[in-house]
């Protein structure tokens, strides 16, 4: 009876040291809105993860109102928390480099991510971000939950229309 204890409990103490991320990262089904490079662990093509809406979606979702430079009124936006984007890649480093479509780009301290609820917004007012209105995803800092963080340094690093993400 000690033996088998002893055996169970090592084999549980094994398993409960395999990294969650057991299973590979899906691949995407439908056009890739978001492709995260650099020091990951979990990929799904050759260098990097990609994600599709329906991947995004599947993330812990999250909703801040915020009042922002960027339009008249406090707005709600809707998105996956970014801390659990980095989380679900394996990502380890100092520095995540955000990247829009025009080629924009700010270097946001990975810090940020775990003191801040960001958010990748993908719905503002529960309506998906177009591309013409900062979609398909827009950074978004809590900022009405802190009043610090209403500065220009953290309005640089909230980039929208968010095509990749490079962690260093």
């Amino acid at each position: 009876m000690h033996t088998r204890l002893t055996t169970l409990a090592i084999a549980f103490v094994a398993f409960a040291a395999v990294p969650s991320q057991a299973v590979p990262l899906q691949t995407p089904q439908g056009p890739v809105l978001l492709t995260v490079t650099g020091n990951i662990a979990y990929t799904n093509a050759t260098g990097r993860a990609e994600f599709d809406r329906a991947m995004l979606d599947a993330l812990p979702q999250h909703t801040t109102t915020a009042t922002t430079p960027w339009y008249d009124t406090a707005q709600s936006f809707t998105g996956p928390e970014a801390l659990a984007l980095l989380e679900l890649v394996g990502a380890s480093g100092t520095t995540v480099t955000v990247t829009a479509l025009n080629d924009y780009s700010a270097d946001i301290p990975f810090a940020d991510f775990e003191n801040y609820r960001i958010i990748l917004a993908n719905q503002i007012d529960g309506q998906p971000l177009s591309v013409r209105d900062k979609g398909p995803s827009f950074v978004i800092y809590p900022f009405d939950q802190d009043e610090e963080l209403y500065n220009e340094v953290i309005f640089g690093r909230s980039v929208w229309q968010v095509t990749s993400i490079a962690v260093k």
